[in-house]
């Protein structure tokens, strides 16, 4: 983590110490499996009884718990989030307040584009709309991606597609001045998870196919905007300007929404594109 001032970390400990105490209290001997014997003054599980369960002096648990300024590893903190019964934001909350930064959040617990996010992801049609995750693999496409993008079913992520799907390159337009940017923001992920060898996998599948991402990649060049145009050359409709936003789905760790809404002039276009007229 970044360095703090000293008034700063003394307010993390204090909230350390409360949090601890708070997520010990909301606990009981049974809930964990532990045997009671007599009245206990203690409300929900001792100091003692969390050290037990995590492995860990109970000098050391009381203090930490006491806000003291002990060594804590990554190792340690999730043992004591096992012991706490912690939720996988909890976890991570722990982790800050310890003053380390949280691990990388796995992959949701359930896997599925639920019924919900199928209805977003077709309602936004006539518009494009893609379900992604953090290494920018294709969860789920509309029918306007494919329509207008020129994805089928033999397109299983972004960057891949982008440098390896022969339609979707002669349609982008400027391809060559856009790549920097794509490889560029590329890495800007890859290091929000250096640990993550699904990003290195990728590099490493791509650099041996395409040696223009091989020679974009080896310049270390970092950037995500917070604003992006994208604009393509459809065979049919002409060329197309869509503004792209992305959103993170909270609930869904490490998947991202990208919705693209046609600029002026655009929308007309693209509805003849993507909804034919019958007759």
């Amino acid at each position: 983590m970044t360095s703090e001032s000293t008034e700063t970390r003394l307010r993390r400990r204090e909230q350390l110490r409360d949090y601890l105490r708070a997520r010990r209290a909301r606990l009981t001997p049974a809930d964990v499996g532990m045997a009671t014997a007599g009245r206990r003054r203690t409300p929900g599980l001792r100091r003692e009884e969390v050290a037990v369960l995590a492995g860990v002096g109970v000098s050391w648990y009381t203090w930490l718990e006491q806000g003291r300024d002990i060594n804590v590893s990554a190792e340690v903190l999730d043992a004591i989030g096992r012991a706490l019964r912690l939720t996988g934001p909890e976890r991570a909350h722990l982790y800050l307040l310890a003053g380390l930064n949280p691990p990388p959040a796995g992959p949701a617990r359930d896997a599925e584009v639920t019924p919900e996010l199928r209805r977003l992801l077709d309602a936004w049609t006539p518009r494009p709309a893609i379900l992604r995750d953090r290494h920018w693999n294709l969860i789920a496409i509309n029918a306007a991606t494919r329509a207008v993008f020129g994805y089928d079913d033999t397109d299983h992520n972004c960057l891949v597609s982008f440098f390896t799907n022969a339609r979707y390159r002669g349609m982008h337009v400027q391809w060559a001045s856009v790549a920097p940017a794509v490889v560029a923001a590329f890495r800007a992920d890859a290091g929000h998870a250096p640990g993550d060898p699904g990003f290195g996998r990728l590099v490493a599948d791509l650099s041996a196919v395409s040696p223009e991402f091989a020679e974009l990649w080896a310049r270390h060049e970092v950037g995500a905007p917070a604003h992006t145009v994208k604009a393509v050359r459809h065979p049919e409709a002409g060329e197309l300007f869509f503004d792209l936003t992305t959103l993170t789905l909270p609930d869904r760790p490490g998947w991202h929404l990208e919705l693209y809404d046609p600029r002026p002039g655009t929308a007309e276009r693209l509805a003849k594109v993507v909804l034919p007229d019958p007759g």
